[in-house]
């Protein structure tokens, strides 16, 4: 919390008690503190007071600021028996038990004498004493009726009868007779309930030893007569059920030349419950795992529990009869603590965080809250503070932050962390006039290293580009991963967009160094887009899609480059946009078709099958070529469905042709889509069984790319095609990667030289060495050889002379929609 708004509660619970355990708290320390009958104090092992209630200033005549780190011994004498008390309470120390309650007559400093009934118990920790807490009760008054019950002599029968308290005449053992306030104490209509029964019949079961008890039978009826009385504390059970503690003062006395003896009783039921929650506070003061500090009105510290040392470092003798402000840290002012006061005096009570200085340590954040206590007149008598070290849940806090902010492979900031400071630096660049960059990455064919290494090698792959792009940028910037291969660089406060290009240049060449994981070596390359703020945008959506425009153009543009953006670029993504929409509809408006292009023997002149081709009539656009819309189709998802529809149409017509005599094969080309998709031989199978087609005659060409993935699914996939019966021709040779021995691994038919290396014939002399080595290659592997793009004789002519089999071109025909068995020209 601020320094200037310390009034404002916190908005999260403290690490320790929740706001209903405060309260507990709070019940237990008021119930200690307010006590208006018992005196409560304690004392550390050496004696010295710690802890001492508003009752005990009126019992001895001494205020808690006096009292508190004091010797005990020094506040009072115990006349005659201060050895006896010594040993009571050394004992109490050295057995971690309570004692019996019993009588202390003491002298105040004052010279005032008085008479306290104390019970004296150990607060433990682990087992072993803390400190030690007494409960006295003033029975000065009532020592003066006792004694006058004793002197009495000759009237005893009346007082015995008259007194409000009950008695109990006892001879040996046995109860002789009672007065009219025993018969209502123990619930009894007549004397003869309770005549000739002794006082232990009245007890529990298990009646409670050690701490305010002691066995009432002979010996102590005995010792009564010895010692002239004997004072203890008993709990009685009733017949119908009730339960009352009952404090026995046991005497000896000669009635009608009889030695009998007589215990008075009086109920001390509601002090008892009393007494117990007092010890149940004093415990939970001294053993609870939230640092307790108790104050004066005048903010003068009366106590502390032991985790408030344990959290500050501070000890209890330290601080003792100190104002509270001497605690405060160097963090907070001083007008930040004054505020609280104020605040509690007003409200009673205050919440929030609070750094304290721990000795020999960094501040630690704490939660404290702070109450008022008031007595019966509703006046403030004392200030409880409870605080509570937060560190480990501020350390979560900043955890869970920083795992919903950032991106769990590369540890970037993600899309929420990167919202958010794009925001501010965008609203520094307004009020300082400066420029921010937006730079979209993309790497090139990361799909491929995917599809080809595994998850986990494209995973290393992500985390290496993540640290080169953070090692290419300046603290004040921000790389951000959202998500796939796709990165965003926020570069703020920059000069123009030569600075721009400069740390786009170094991004490119960082990520072009090869990446080795997993035992491959892999080369990467990166697109890059570029927008600038203010000049292509002013707010976050206009930046972040126009530099996302223009990281699509330097792909459109071959990859491995950077684009800055500008009008031109949008609206060709416009158009691809439109494109993409009016693709989705294509199908259903039955605005696709095939046109087939022969496929001819060079040896013979025969077209031996004829590729489909794919075209678009577009109602507005006219008629598109594959290059203008199937890459868009592959983006968007639509490639399956397309290319199923293209195998069945080509299906059905190569046994319409049959059907008319004209035998021929058909080509369909397969994209990647069609593999990853998983359905593939399932979509054959259709086609042929709805076309009644024998699957010699379907040719599936497939591209190198999907040959190079070499995973188990495509060597799956394309085994089960080539088991069918039909013909696999691998498309493109010569573009990609392959290698013989992925080669070796599929059933394949033919290999299709790329129409790049055809277009070099005979101009190229490096054609010349390749086209051959690709034939000796496919004859190597038991392959037909096919080239496609031939257009003019001379490439033919080379062909032919280096033993290629087959040829497909605009010089072997126009692409037509009927096949056409002819001899071509050679």
């Amino acid at each position: 919390m601020s320094d200037d708004t310390p009034a404002q509660a916190g908005s999260f619970e403290p690490e320790g008690p929740g706001r209903e355990a405060l309260d507990v708290l709070y019940r237990f320390v008021a119930a200690l503190e307010l006590a208006p009958t018992v005196a409560v104090h304690s004392t550390d092992r050496n004696g010295i007071v710690r802890y001492w209630n508003h009752t005990c200033a009126d019992v001895f005549g001494i205020t808690a600021a006096e009292a508190v780190g004091r010797p005990l011994a020094s506040l009072a004498s115990h006349l005659d028996r201060e050895e006896d008390f010594k040993n009571t309470l050394e004992l109490v120390w050295n057995t971690g038990r309570t004692a019996p309650p019993r009588d202390w007559h003491i002298r105040r400093l004052d010279g005032e004498e008085r008479w306290l009934y104390s019970t004296h118990f150990p607060v433990l920790r682990d087992g072993v004493p803390q400190q030690l807490f007494c409960m006295e009760v003033d029975i000065s008054k009532r020592k003066v009726d006792e004694a006058e019950l004793i002197e009495a002599g000759a009237n005893f029968r009346q007082l015995f009868e008259r007194s409000t308290d009950a008695i109990v005449l006892i001879e040996g053992n046995r109860i002789i007779d009672v007065n009219p306030a025993a018969l209502a104490l123990f619930h009894c209509a007549a004397k003869p309930d309770i005549v000739g029964k002794t006082l232990l019949d009245f007890s529990p079961e298990v009646q409670a030893t050690g701490e305010t008890s002691v066995v009432a039978d002979a010996a102590v009826t005995a010792r009564a007569f010895i010692d002239g009385n004997y004072r203890y504390e008993w709990e009685y059970a009733l017949a119908d059920g009730t339960h009352f503690w009952a404090e026995v003062l046991l005497t000896s006395v000669t009635l009608d030349h009889e030695f009998l003896s007589y215990a008075v009783l009086r109920d001390i039921s509601p002090r008892k419950a009393a007494e117990h929650a007092l010890a149940m506070a004093a415990r939970v003061f001294e053993n609870s795992r939230d640092a307790i500090l108790i104050t004066d009105s005048q903010y003068r510290v009366i106590a502390v529990n032991q985790a408030f040392t344990t959290l500050t470092g501070i000890a209890a003798g330290e601080v003792m009869g100190g104002e509270v402000p001497g605690l405060r840290s160097g963090t907070h002012e001083p007008s930040f603590y004054q505020q609280i006061w104020d605040f509690v005096g007003v409200h009673d009570h205050w919440e929030g965080e609070v750094c304290c200085v721990r000795r020999g340590e960094d501040d630690v954040p704490v939660w404290v809250a702070v109450t008022a206590i008031r007595d019966s007149a509703e006046q403030i008598s004392n200030y409880m503070a409870i605080m509570t070290d937060i560190t480990e849940r501020k350390r979560a806090e900043e955890q869970t932050r920083h795992l919903a902010e950032h991106d769990f492979l590369t540890d970037l900031p993600n899309r929420v962390l990167f919202l958010d400071r794009l925001h501010q630096a965008l609203v520094s660049a307004r009020r300082q006039h400066n420029k921010v960059a937006v730079m979209f990455l993309d790497l090139d064919r990361f799909k491929g290293i995917n599809d080809s290494f595994g998850h986990h090698v494209g995973d290393a792959v992500l985390k290496e580009v993540a640290t080169r792009l953070t090692g290419c940028v300046r603290g004040v910037d921000t790389v951000s991963r959202q998500g796939g291969d796709e990165f965003v660089v926020i570069l703020a406060d920059i000069g123009g967009v030569d600075q721009a290009a400069h740390v786009a240049t170094s991004v490119m060449h960082a990520v072009a160094q090869p990446v080795r994981s997993n035992g491959h070596t892999i080369s990467l390359s990166v697109s890059i887009g570029i927008a600038i703020c203010p000049d292509d945008g002013l707010d976050v959506d206009t930046l972040l899609q126009h530099a996302d425009v223009a990281m699509y153009h330097a792909k459109q543009n071959g990859r491995n480059a950077f684009s800055f953006f500008n009008a031109d670029m949008n609206a060709h993504v416009i158009e691809r946009v439109q494109i993409e929409n009016e693709l989705r509809h294509a199908l259903s408006n039955q605005e696709f078709f095939l046109e087939y292009q022969p496929e001819v023997n060079i040896a013979s002149g025969l077209t031996i099958a004829v590729e489909a081709l794919l075209r678009w009539r577009h109602p507005q656009r006219g008629l598109l070529m594959p290059h203008q819309f199937l890459q868009v189709a592959e983006e968007c998802g639509l490639m399956v469905q397309i290319g199923e529809w293209v195998l069945r149409q080509a299906c059905a017509q190569a046994r319409a042709w049959r059907d008319e005599g004209c035998p021929v094969v058909v080509a369909v080309n397969l994209s990647g889509a069609q593999f990853l998709h998983g359905g593939l031989a399932h979509s054959v199978d259709d086609a042929l069984r709805l076309s009644g087609l024998a699957p010699e005659f379907l040719d599936l060409e497939i591209t190198e790319s999907v040959i190079m993935r070499g995973d188990e699914a495509t060597m799956a996939t394309v085994t089960a095609l080539r088991e069918r019966g039909v013909q696999l021709t691998i498309d493109d040779f010569g573009t990609g990667y392959s290698s013989l021995s992925f080669l070796r691994r599929y059933p394949l038919t033919k290999l299709k030289i790329d129409r790049s290396f055809v277009d070099e014939i005979p101009e190229h002399d490096t054609t010349a060495n390749l086209i051959p080595a690709i034939i000796a290659v496919a004859r190597s592997l038991k392959l037909r050889v096919i080239a496609e793009g031939v257009e003019t004789a001379e490439q033919l002519m080379f062909l032919q002379q280096h033993g290629c089999d087959d040829y497909q071109g605009f010089y072997a025909s126009m692409a037509s929609t009927e096949p056409d068995l002819k001899p071509r020209p050679r």
